[in-house]
């Protein structure tokens, strides 16, 4: 049988286990500053206004403030999902997220592999510089070097087909429905591949080179290469980029599409965020414009779960 625990022995414990985290925490004061100044921005940045979420629930009047406002219970969603124009822009805020996702992945595993392929690394460095300048370059900036570019009046885009034959006449690009989507995907790579491929250049440039050395003895060429070795080593991050992004599908892009869409195409231009900014801050209806926000919160949270959930079903791993 155990003997009889003492008291005084447990004490004496708590009190060196005490003394030690305290010595810790002084040796590590400055991590524990700068841990919690990121934790008070994000708690009054992103928690508290989690408070103003009770606005979905009444008829928010400004003036009467929340506690004065008359409290309609679901009304808002009621109004929010029998609106014909809010299935209109979930599908043009999917289909844009889709795009945007494929692209942006495909073209930045590309170009990492291609810029790790290069052997002259001047070349290389000014490459991959010029390709992620665009990202420090605010959608304000961008959206109007993309409206120059494909303007028909003079426009690089417009004169570089008609110069090899390939139409006649300008065209008004971003005046077509049918381009538009197409449009915000390929302007979307050209200001974000640099950036999102440095992760991956990361990655390549962890890969063991005895594995590359081994696989040319072997007789591997370069693309065999490529395929064995570097494509599985990029799969990790790839899947756990695609779980993240699975919680940004709804949240697309606001700048983009709101700089770029016009009268013309504004049927498949508009997104959740833009539509909620329009319908809801602009016309004060500040209850459906929480609503729309809580819907968009709400489906991103059950996407990432899911998204988590089936990569670990999957592959057996994933975020959380």
């Amino acid at each position: 049988m155990a003997g009889p625990i003492n008291s005084g022995s447990v004490i004496s414990k708590r009190a060196m286990d005490r003394q030690y985290f305290l010595r810790n925490c002084k040796k590590q004061k400055g991590l524990i500053l700068a841990a919690a100044f990121f934790t008070a921005y994000i708690f009054i940045f992103s928690y508290v206004p989690v408070w103003g979420w009770l606005m979905a629930f009444q008829e928010f009047k400004p003036a009467l403030g929340i506690f004065g406002s008359e409290w309609v219970g679901f009304k808002q969603f009621n109004t929010l999902f029998n609106e014909s124009k809010f299935m209109l822009v979930i599908r043009n805020t999917l289909a844009m997220s889709f795009i945007n996702i494929f692209l942006s992945f495909s073209s930045a595993i590309l170009l990492a592999i291609l810029l790790n392929e290069v052997r002259a690394v001047v070349f290389k460095r000014t490459i991959q510089t010029i390709s992620y300048l665009p990202h420090f370059v605010s959608w304000v900036v961008a959206a109007n070097l993309v409206m120059t570019t494909l303007s028909i009046d003079d426009g690089a885009f417009n004169n570089v087909l008609m110069a090899l034959r390939i139409i006649k006449e300008p065209v008004l690009w971003l005046g077509n429905p049918n381009y538009f989507w197409m449009i915000i995907g390929i302007s979307n790579v050209w200001k974000e591949v640099g950036w999102n491929a440095i992760i991956y250049l990361a990655v390549i440039a962890s890969i063991d080179p005895a594995l590359y050395e081994a696989a040319s003895i072997d007789g591997a060429g370069r693309i065999q290469r490529i395929l064995r070795i570097t494509m599985p080593s990029l799969v990790p991050i790839i899947r756990l980029l695609l779980i993240m992004q699975c919680g940004w599908i709804l949240s697309t892009g606001f700048e983009q599409q709101l700089l770029l869409q016009n009268s013309m195409v504004i049927g498949v231009a508009d997104v959740l965020d833009t539509y909620t900014l329009r319908y809801g801050i602009f016309m004060n209806r500040y209850s459906y414009a929480t609503a729309a926000g809580i819907f968009k919160s709400v489906v991103s949270i059950v996407l990432l779960w899911t998204s988590n959930y089936a990569a670990k079903k999957i592959s057996g791993e994933g975020v959380m």
